[in-house]
């Protein structure tokens, strides 16, 4: 009977694919991951072809959105890579090796395509110390319900409890 650990995808196509729906861009993703837009595309399209009919995203002008077959496959894949993500750094911790700094930002999605990304590899550049998670939104964002570091905003709303 063969393993089941063969009966996985690819684990850097389940980041691609995660990476991904959390940005809701391929292009975002790969600049995230460190890789080409078309590394992304191909790990969605291996995934895809892997799992089978139907697709992952909805491939939209400028962006993707999640399927519900998407959306499924994420609430299941976010907590096994977030428990794979904390074994490591533990593992790391116990050979006296410091875990990366984790800093989670979210900003406007045009904010981080046009001034953050292009900025990010000079920042991890002198800090490679730091694993910088990038999300956008153009919604309002609940910075006591969301687990975010960083939110950048700009405009003239109020936003009650922060200065």
């Amino acid at each position: 009977m063969p393993s089941r650990r063969r009966l996985l995808p690819s684990l850097n196509a389940i980041r691609a694919f995660e990476a991904a729906a959390r940005l809701g861009s391929f292009k975002e993703a790969a600049a995230e991951l460190g890789v080409t837009h078309g590394a992304i595309s191909r790990h969605i399209q291996l995934l895809e072809q892997w799992l089978g009919p139907p697709a992952l995203f909805q491939r939209l002008t400028r962006r993707v959105e999640l399927t519900p077959t998407g959306a499924a496959l994420l609430a299941e894949t976010r907590p096994a890579l977030d428990r794979l993500s904390a074994a490591a750094e533990r593992h790391r911790a116990r050979d006296g090796k410091a875990a990366p700094a984790l800093l989670r930002v979210n900003a406007l999605a045009t904010f981080t395509l046009r001034w953050l990304l292009p900025r990010l590899s000079q920042f991890r550049a002198k800090h490679p110390e730091i694993e910088v998670r990038l999300s956008t939104s153009n919604e309002p964002v609940d910075a006591l319900q969301e687990p975010h570091d960083l939110i950048i905003r700009g405009g003239p709303d109020t936003f009650y409890g922060f200065t």
